[in-house]
């Protein structure tokens, strides 16, 4: 596994290198990170090359980093099984990053997830939620013209992926998601996590509006 799992770092180090809207290498490190954390605290049997792989591929492949999505699943597939994983290590990767998106889930495009999936998806959630979850949707706003907040804009519940990805405001977008993931979350070390940085965010939250409405 450490070959394996270092060519597939290697590989989502080199496709991340250039990525400017908080999905980059450090993000999937970090949700590597995370799924570790989870395995271990939660005590889950899992394929470890799954999770990890998965966990340092899911951004590879998105429409918010990639123009031609199907191409980019076909280069990850070739690069799997040229590493000699197995097909059913190969399916279960694919499948796993591409329906963890919360995107997909929203619309209800989303297929279950295996349990090495859910793990994953929990730990890229938490990536979403306290300190980080607040950085990561101002970077990605301001890098997307979203206005930090307008009162006349209430926050949205989507009907499509691609009216999700055009946005509101960064303020709405913790009520159209962040605030949301703690009761989304699959295993319990992620949802305990995920509520105490809930409390976080509605802190800031409390604060950003004392400061807003001088």
């Amino acid at each position: 596994m450490p070959n394996k799992i270092d060519a597939v770092i290697d590989f989502a180090r080199q496709e991340l290198a250039d990525e400017k809207t908080g999905h980059d290498f450090k993000h999937v490190r970090r949700v590597a990170n995370y799924a570790k954390m989870i395995v271990e605290a939660d005590q889950l049997v899992v394929d470890d090359f799954v999770v990890q792989a998965s966990a340092f591929l899911h951004d590879v492949i998105d429409d918010k980093i990639v123009a031609d999505v199907s191409s980019k699943v076909d280069e990850v597939e070739a690069l799997l099984y040229s590493l000699d994983a197995s097909e059913n290590q190969v399916k279960e990767i694919l499948h796993s990053i591409q329906n963890m998106s919360y995107s997909k889930e929203l619309t209800n495009e989303a297929e279950p997830l295996s349990l090495a999936g859910q793990i994953v998806q929990d730990a890229d959630r938490l990536e979403a939620v306290g300190a980080m979850g607040i950085l990561r949707t101002a970077y990605y706003g301001g890098g997307h013209a979203h206005p930090i907040h307008d009162e006349t804009l209430q926050p949205k519940t989507f009907a499509s992926k691609a009216e999700y990805r055009q946005g509101t405001t960064v303020i709405n977008h913790f009520y159209e998601k962040l605030l949301l993931l703690p009761d989304k979350m699959n295993t319990s070390y992620a949802r305990t996590l995920a509520f105490e940085r809930k409390q976080f965010m509605e802190a800031f939250l409390k604060q950003f509006y004392s400061e807003w409405n001088v």
